[in-house]
């Protein structure tokens, strides 16, 4: 990074700074937290030989001190869950309504809503790139494109149907209703990244007006892009910008995720767990139960963390079961039946 002609490819060199700074947040935190490990032996030592006074002290600041440390270390700990190739990189983010109608296109649109503010909550930026708004209300389907730092890695976690159960506001007769909707996760490949390229020929770009807010040029200029990949079927859009080129980069950025995570499923047999866990958007399939009625409970059926605070949920407090997935192990030992003392 030091070299006089590091800049010239701005592109190369972009590459090089992202790559430091990931190490550089590997390596940091270790080092500091060494070093108040180190701290708290010389206040430990510091402490038993002052007056009885002077320890109580030592002692309340030890244990404030101790109580950040732990949380800061365990938010490090995190990390090195995260090593997979692509955790580090952009998530492409789709929720899906299931079986239930207006129902589930409702609960489609929260759970939009609670990955949205979750995201932000952790710094990341939530840009949704295309949606499909339901009949009656809420959403058939939605695409959000989340960016930050191991964004894919820590998203991973939701891939899979969510079952909500509470009093339907949509049924006159107040009667509990159960809805569905699935997440799918992939991470982002930039057409820069030169991992996939696709013919021109097995490629079709179609241009339509955007719907909804968006200024002046909204249903009247084509700024929208749809792309149908020929081979494989795929079709992408976008229409979050408002410029048709930037749509089209982004939209070939979600067709070239999409078939890079089509072909590691292929060629992979470690990445059924996250492709083929999901199952059909219906009863039995679900991953974690959001229940309003007859009480209020969030359960996650794979690790078992659950919350009474539903609402907290719902607005985006999601760490506890991300992180409880993170620290269950590795799945596909677990689907190879290695014993959890060999782990």
């Amino acid at each position: 990074m030091a070299a006089d002609s590091f800049w010239n490819n701005r592109e190369a060199a972009q590459k090089i700074i992202d790559e430091s700074n990931t190490l550089r947040n590997k390596t940091e935190p270790l080092l500091k937290a060494e070093k108040q490990l180190e701290d708290f032996r010389v206040m430990v030592e510091l402490g038993e030989t002052e007056a009885p006074t002077s320890q109580a002290q030592i002692d309340a600041e030890l244990t404030r001190d101790l109580v950040k440390f732990f949380k800061e270390l365990e938010a490090t700990e995190l990390r090195v869950f995260l090593n997979g190739p692509h955790d580090k990189r952009n998530c492409i983010f789709t929720i899906n309504s299931g079986a239930g109608g207006t129902e589930s296109q409702d609960w489609a649109e929260m759970l939009s809503r609670m990955y949205t503010r979750w995201g932000e909550s952790r710094g990341w930026e939530v840009e949704v790139t295309d949606a499909l708004p339901g009949e009656t209300a809420g959403l058939k389907s939605v695409t959000m494109l989340i960016k930050g730092e191991n964004a894919y890695g820590f998203c991973k976690a939701e891939r899979g149907v969510h079952r909500l159960v509470r009093i339907s506001p949509f049924d006159s007769n107040k009667r509990r209703h159960t809805s569905f909707a699935s997440v799918d996760t992939i991470a982002e490949i930039e057409e820069s990244d030169g991992s996939i390229v696709i013919p021109p020929g097995e490629f079709k770009v179609d241009t339509f007006r955007s719907g909804g807010k968006g200024g002046q040029n909204v249903n009247k200029v084509e700024t929208a892009v749809r792309i149908t990949h020929i081979p494989t079927g795929l079709v992408v859009a976008s229409q979050a910008q408002r410029s048709q080129h930037q749509n089209r980069a982004t939209a070939m950025n979600l067709l070239l995720s999409r078939i890079f995570a089509q072909r590691v499923d292929a060629e992979k047999a470690e990445m059924e767990r996250f492709y083929g866990e999901k199952g059909s958007v219906s009863w039995g399939n679900q991953i974690r139960s959001y229940v309003f009625q007859p009480y209020r409970m969030v359960k996650d059926l794979r690790t078992g963390v659950e919350t009474s605070d539903v609402q907290a949920v719902m607005d985006g407090d999601l760490d506890a079961f991300v992180n409880g997935w993170l620290r269950a192990g590795c799945p596909l030992k677990r689907m190879q039946g290695v014993p959890d003392d060999e782990e």
